[in-house]
């Protein structure tokens, strides 16, 4: 199994204010870049094999505090990860573009959107290119690997409701805070959801397992009709962290379902 940790950068000054997109210079202000260094100490004890991220400052920033404690730990740099492409929305005002008849739809029916402008992306394209990069580099690091992917709200958003095999109009429904952890596990069938939204869990259920432990079960005995159980999933058979965790303290992100993700 491939495990995939997706993390979305860290606050920054625009936050619940602007739709930020792929706007150059937009840093992590000094509550993101707490976020990130508390992170980068939780995740310390698990091995990453690769740690690639958008190209936008404020992953980039994100993943540079993930590095600082891994010596000789590089940064790589995924185009495809990077936020949609607004087009004319990028570097509007929320409380603008909440007026718009598109935002509603942006909401209700996401797969239907193609943000304004030249430079404006589909929200299908975006799930298409950042799902195809999750798919390339998990093969490119082996069945074996677990790594990072530092990326933005509304494409963890789309990652996320594809492992899941759900529309992309579903995508609202799922929640992805600044600075926080999802995980997922693909295997040769399907994958599984381990963890979404979690902002305080531990890592030791993400180590490497021991050969004979697991490790090397295939994906008929993960979940599936033999018998066996998930190997990542706590012996109460309950979701990781979605009853603990991942619960959002107040005003630490925009509110879901009002606006895209990643502001």
């Amino acid at each position: 199994m491939t495990t995939v940790l997706l993390v979305r950068h860290g606050l920054t000054a625009t936050t619940g204010q602007l739709l930020t997109g792929w706007t150059p210079g937009v840093s992590l202000d000094d509550r993101g870049r707490a976020q990130a260094a508390a992170l980068a100490a939780r995740l310390a004890p698990l091995p990453l094999d690769a740690i690639v991220s958008s190209p936008l400052e404020r992953c980039q920033q994100t993943v540079a505090a993930i590095a600082a404690t891994r010596p000789g730990q590089q940064v790589i740099t995924e185009d495809r990860v990077g936020e949609c492409r607004y087009g004319d929305w990028t570097g509007q005002p929320l409380s603008k573009l909440a007026a718009e008849p598109l935002w509603r739809v942006v909401q209700a029916h996401p797969s239907a959107v193609t943000f304004p402008g030249p430079e404006g992306e589909s929200m299908p394209d975006m799930q298409h290119r950042a799902v195809t990069a999750v798919r390339e580099w998990n093969a490119r690091l082996g069945p074996d690997a677990t790594y990072l992917i530092c990326s933005h709200g509304d494409v963890i958003k789309a990652i996320v409701a594809d492992s899941l095999g759900v529309h992309l109009d579903q995508c609202q429904r799922i929640q992805a805070d600044p600075c926080s952890l999802t995980v997922i596990r693909y295997t040769p069938l399907r994958p599984f959801l381990v963890r979404m939204n979690d902002r305080g869990g531990g890592v030791d259920d993400l180590m490497p397992r021991p050969d004979g432990h697991g490790a090397a079960q295939s994906d008929a005995e993960v979940g599936g009709g033999s018998g066996g159980a998930d190997p990542g999933a706590p012996a109460d058979g309950q979701p990781d962290m979605v009853n603990g965790a991942s619960s959002i303290p107040a005003g630490a992100a925009a509110v879901s379902g009002q606006q895209p993700a990643d502001t």
